[in-house]
């Protein structure tokens, strides 16, 4: 008599009927007549994790297949931060939760954890060993340990896979120097300078400061590494199957310790093609399908976040285009949405964030974007030629005013930021700076002037509430919620001294938190306060669901932003003034979009569209729904 399948077999069989085709045709594109050896590694991998899966993780799997929508709900609330700047080991984030919690986080991605080399380290992205955490953070069960708590109180733990690149000092980098030779295959070499010079013609440079030119010749080796980044990081050789399988494999073990999000860092970058810039390769696409699906398989629980900081014509098919649509990365960050915040900030004007949002194509319904106003990266200026000239701009000229006033070195600026990998050859200048330094509260507390810093907080303020508004998972950067200004100690730190961007990643002041909490009406008090109103606002509102999409609406006033939301509920129209004046406007378009009556959800104030002209107030921010 047959034996009967078992429940977790039968499990694995259906899942791997439903998701297996979709892995097959990812892997078919790029290893062609090696698929089936391909995917038979790829069942192995699955099976085995898919038996180790804890008990408490597969009630999770079982209930994000019933709520797929997980990641697009209102009530998702990232918060990003360093662990050991935030509360200096894994085990402190586990003693500090109430904060996040007051905060309403459902989404906690701590900064780069896996170890990564010793010295310079990319801020933690070169990693050397994808199986430990970093020394003086913890262990892996201290991982295992976090994740169980935030998963008590309805976090989601999201952690940094570096998918293009590991640290010379990582274990495959030291078999393929020592002579291995399936090892050697997992990375990018050349015996002299004729491949390398060849691909150099079309590749840009990432960090032409500290870090010119794509390929690093490594003496022990006699060969060229290609190095995208830096001279220690070596790119992989995603065209080697044993790569995916080594990346399946790391997946399926961290999401078994309970890591819920992956950010695939630099994953624009994982296919090399001659004469192109090697990123945003269809490969890419392929890969990422065969691996998404595949973890499907094993961790449902799981998903994908691309870390693609590209045009918006490459960025959709990171979230699924053509027949990639709803295959690939649940979540994409929405970089050109922060850099034209700021741009829109310091122009007092809105056309140019008009015509770069309007760019863009409609995403899968079932993805997501993460929103952000700050991140711990710098800001590039990602202002195309084309769409400055649909604005009436020229877009170098608009990107160098961008540095000068975010440097603080234009009239009339507000800002306190640095320089960030100023380029000769192309001017590009990009900037580093907290949110709060960046929005003028630095400045305004030097000058103890009660207006300025009144502008301040609310500048500060309306950025957030754009980026809770727009639809999608909003990604608060540690102390944001308080106002933390710029670290003026920054170089000070051992191996901080040659990247400013540290001097907006400082350590999380408890002691202006305490402040904040005891007096609402100070600065900070009141961005704290505000902050935790926007976010428990959103939180109630269904129009804000990421599966539908905000609409821009060609504005009255260049000061304003306007966005539209069409929910099933209703519609929802916001109205952002990106200026220090009051706006004076016609209310009759808002008037067809919502009736007569309108409720601001923000303030709670009742509006009476049925007149003629309606106020914006400087920097107020506005959800408006129907008041039945």
């Amino acid at each position: 008599m047959a034996s009967m399948e078992s429940a977790a077999d039968r499990t694995f069989r259906l899942r791997w009927e439903r998701w297996s085709p979709d892995i097959r045709s990812g892997l078919a594109a790029v290893h062609h007549d090696r698929v089936d050896e391909v995917l038979a590694r790829v069942e192995t991998i699955l099976r085995s994790a898919a038996a180790a899966r804890p008990d408490d993780l597969r009630e999770l799997d079982e209930a994000r297949l019933l709520r797929p929508d997980w990641l697009q709900d209102p009530s998702m609330m990232g918060y990003v931060a360093y662990t050991e700047r935030y509360a200096g080991t894994l085990t402190g984030v586990g003693e500090r939760l109430d904060h996040l919690t007051s905060l309403g986080v459902s989404y906690l991605h701590l900064m780069p954890l896996l170890r990564p080399r010793e010295g310079s380290n990319d801020g933690g992205y070169a990693v050397a060993d994808h199986r430990s955490v970093r020394p003086g953070l913890g262990t892996m069960d201290d991982l295992s340990a976090l994740a169980a708590r935030l998963r008590e109180r309805g976090m989601s733990l999201v952690l940094d896979l570096v998918v293009n690149h590991v640290a010379v000092e990582h274990e495959w980098a030291e078999r393929a120097i020592a002579g291995d030779p399936k090892y050697r295959d997992y990375f990018i070499t050349y015996p002299d300078r004729t491949e390398p010079d060849a691909w150099e013609r079309t590749l840009p440079e990432v960090f032409p400061d500290f870090a010119p030119g794509n390929f690093t010749w490594n003496e022990r080796m006699g060969r060229w590494v290609w190095t995208t980044f830096n001279a220690y990081q070596w790119d992989l050789n995603w065209a080697n199957p044993d790569v995916f399988c080594e990346f399946l494999d790391i997946i399926c073990t961290l999401a078994n310790r309970g890591v819920e999000v992956f950010r695939l860092d630099a994953i624009a970058f994982i296919w090399k093609r001659l004469g192109t810039t090697c990123q945003n390769q269809p490969e890419v696409h392929q890969l990422t399908q065969a691996l998404r699906q595949a973890v499907r398989i094993a961790a449902p629980a799981v998903a994908f976040k691309a870390e693609a900081i590209v045009s918006p014509d490459d960025l959709i098919a990171y979230l699924g285009a053509g027949e990639h649509h709803g295959l690939v990365s649940d979540m994409a960050y929405h970089n050109s949405l922060m850099v034209q915040l700021w741009s829109s900030l310091a122009a007092r004007d809105t056309r140019l964030t008009e015509v770069a949002l309007d760019r863009f194509a409609a995403k899968p319904t079932t993805t997501t974007w993460g929103t952000y106003v700050r991140c711990h990266d710098d800001i590039g200026w990602a202002v195309t030629d084309a769409d400055a000239a649909a604005a009436g701009l020229d877009g170098f000229a608009h990107r160098a005013f961008l540095s000068d006033f975010y440097a603080g070195l234009a009239p009339g600026s507000f800002a306190r930021g640095l320089v960030f990998q100023h380029n000769p050859a192309t001017g590009d200048r990009r900037i580093s700076g907290s949110c709060a330094s960046l929005a003028g509260l630095e400045t305004a507390l030097t000058s103890e002037d009660e207006g300025r810093i009144t502008d301040a907080v609310a500048r500060h303020l309306m950025l957030h509430a754009v980026v809770m508004g727009f639809g999608g998972v909003p990604l608060l950067y540690m102390g944001d919620e308080l106002g933390m200004l710029n670290d003026a100690d920054w170089a000070t730190e051992a191996g901080h001294e040659d990247d400013n961007r540290w001097v907006h990643r400082p350590r999380m002041d408890w002691d202006l938190l305490a402040a904040a909490e005891a007096d609402h009406a100070s600065p900070h008090g009141r961005i704290l306060v505000g902050m935790r109103h926007l976010i428990g606002v959103r939180r109630l509102t269904p129009h804000l669901h990421a599966s539908v999409e905000s609409r821009v609406v060609p504005s009255p006033d260049p000061r304003l932003l306007v966005l539209r939301r069409d929910h099933p509920v209703g519609a929802m129209v916001q109205v952002y003034n990106f200026s220090e004046e009051t706006v004076w406007v016609d209310a009759q378009p808002f008037a067809d979009a919502l009736g007569p009556a309108a409720v601001d959800l923000i303030s709670g104030h009742r509006w009476n569209l049925a007149t003629d002209r309606v106020s914006i107030q400087p920097y107020q921010p506005l959800w408006w729904v129907a008041d039945r």
